[in-house]
């Protein structure tokens, strides 16, 4: 079976990349059920990557409703250890400005309808979640982004709604109020269950409008985000290359062994159908165990 390095999480067209050889497509079946779409899997730059559109071709599932369980597990069963995931986002602030790509280092969720972990069912674990991106691939994007000629910002806080409506105003300028810098809908639950599946986890973060907080701006529109994802496309895929390029083959953070003394429940008390479940998660804890 062959497997990917590096998971990319996105719309149409970062599947597209000039230079993505050895193509295939990989139906995946999870214990959450199937991901949002067939996972393409090719070699870029020598690497194995994963490709991944989170609503599915053709925009087809809404944030909510977003698999977003079976999307980890998918790409964990694939091997994948680290993932970029895109993300269009509207700006709280003047100087992020539509079109500038911002790589946050900090996530307010303010989501209500979502699984946000696999566990549960007779197991009960707490990652630390204090540093929500890993700081190895956010050095890298920001690199990759650099050499892009986009205007990059290096650090921010994003703060993840519901949807699948936009920000009413007096929302928007609560967030601003509370030091958010930029509002979007789909990085929780990700960078959550990425944390609990042991992989490095970035977001790229396209500013596409100023939200409605700005008095000189019309209001987002669903017309605007795509025009503007649309115009950035080539800079998304030149962002992911440079990635691919950058990151050292072995990871020096902590993500990959964040389930180390997160797990409280002891061992013998977890059920069996539960361990099998969450075996590609926990397996060296709970089915090595003794």
């Amino acid at each position: 079976m062959k497997t990917a390095e590096i998971g990319i999480i996105g719309g149409s067209g970062l599947y597209q990349m000039e230079g993505l050889t050895d193509v295939e497509e990989r139906e995946i079946d999870t214990p959450f059920g199937p991901p949002s779409d067939t996972i393409v899997l090719g070699t870029l730059d020598k690497k194995r990557v994963a490709f991944l559109p989170r609503h599915g071709r053709g925009h087809r599932i809404l944030p909510t409703d977003v698999p977003y369980r079976a999307n980890i597990y998918a790409l964990k069963l694939l091997g994948v250890k680290r993932i970029v995931s895109v993300n269009a986002v509207g700006s709280l602030c003047q100087e992020m400005a539509p079109m500038d790509i911002v790589v946050p280092d900090q996530l307010i969720d303010c989501t209500r309808r979502r699984a946000s972990t696999f566990f549960g069912e007779g197991i009960v674990a707490h990652v630390g979640f204090a540093q929500p991106f890993c700081p190895e691939m956010r050095n890298a994007t920001c690199a990759a982004g650099g050499s892009t000629g986009a205007q990059i910002h290096e650090r921010g806080t994003h703060v993840v709604i519901e949807g699948p409506q936009f920000s009413t105003l007096a929302e928007s300028m609560m967030f601003r109020s509370i030091g958010a810098n930029i509002v979007g809908m789909t990085a929780l639950p990700e960078a959550k269950l990425a944390r609990e599946a042991e992989m490095c986890y970035v977001s790229v973060a396209f500013v596409t409008d100023y939200d409605c907080w700005h008095p000189t701006h019309e209001s987002v529109t669903t017309e605007m985000i795509l025009a503007c994802l649309l115009m950035g496309a080539e800079t998304a895929r030149a962002i992911v290359r440079g990635i691919l390029r950058d990151l050292p083959a072995d990871r020096s953070c902590s993500c990959g062994s964040a389930l180390s003394g997160a797990i409280v429940t002891r061992v013998d008390l977890v059920p069996d159908k539960t361990k099998e479940k969450l075996s590609a998660i926990t397996g060296r804890y709970l089915l090595d165990a003794t």
